[in-house]
Parts: structure tokens; sequence; C-alpha cells
């Protein structure tokens, strides 16, 4: 039985996590994990996390929480193009949305996703989500969680 959790960044695994990488097909999907690690950087709202699967690192995401509203997002998830299809996205996720509904005392998560992404759509709509019918200023689509709901 696997098992999948997330731990922060730091020193000992940054390097690991900075080799994840999506397969070629969705790269147009999803920034690098250096391209989200700078911008964590920037703006220190943002959240970087490595996802594990056991004791290896399998996967990134980012999540963070903004203004007097706590607008909560979960911003990037990426599982590497060696370990999908295993179910490990499906469960780094779940896990990753009740942490982070805990972490800031919230009932609603946003997400964005590419139009095309078809497969990350079916995801989150299984877990819950659903569009809002808002597009985001690149023209991702933007969906929605209410815990409870």
């Amino acid at each position: 039985m696997m098992t999948v959790y997330i731990n922060n960044i730091n020193p000992s695994n940054v390097n690991e996590v900075k080799q994840l990488k999506v397969n070629s097909k969705q790269m147009h999907f999803i920034e690098t994990v250096h391209e989200c690690l700078n911008e964590a950087e920037k703006f220190s709202q943002w959240c970087p996390v490595a996802i594990y699967n056991d004791n290896e690192i399998v996967g990134f995401a980012m999540y963070g929480c903004f203004g007097k509203k706590k607008e909560t997002w979960i911003d990037r998830i990426l599982i590497d193009e060696k370990y999908q299809r295993q179910g490990i996205g499906r469960k780094a996720m779940r896990l990753l949305m009740f942490f982070v509904l805990d972490k800031y005392k919230v009932n609603t998560l946003y997400l964005s996703i590419v139009r095309e992404n078809q497969v990350a759509r079916k995801l989150y709509e299984e877990l819950g989500f659903y569009y809002t019918l808002v597009d985001d200023l690149n023209g991702e689509l933007i969906f929605k969680y209410s815990k409870g709901a």
C-alpha cells in the first residue's frame, strides 16, 4: 500500500524537487518546478511543497491564501512523469485539499486549469470541484470546491 504525504521543501530535498517534470504532452498545462519556486520566492503567500510516495519525492504542489476574505488556492500540482497513472495524483490532491482547508480554516478552495486539460478537469470534478463559469486573466478555467457542499 502506498503512503502519500506532503512535506515542506527545504535544503535537503529542493534539488530532488527541481528534477520533477511532467511528460512532454503536458508541458503546456503547467509551469516548471523552477518557475513555481521562483514565483514562491517573490510572493510569500505561496507555499510550495513536495509530494512523497513512501519516502520518495514524486510530485510538487503550491498553495496560498490571499486577502481579508482568505481566498485560498491550490495553484499548482504535478506528479513526475514516472509516477503518473498510479493514483498518486488523486491521493495527493485529496490530501492537499483537506490540509489547506484546515490550515487556513476555510471552507472554499479555488484552482484554475488550462481549458484543454481534460484529464485534470475530470479529476477535479470527481473530487468535488466545479467550473465557476469564470476564466482568469490567462484564459484558464476557474474551479471552486466548497466543503460540505
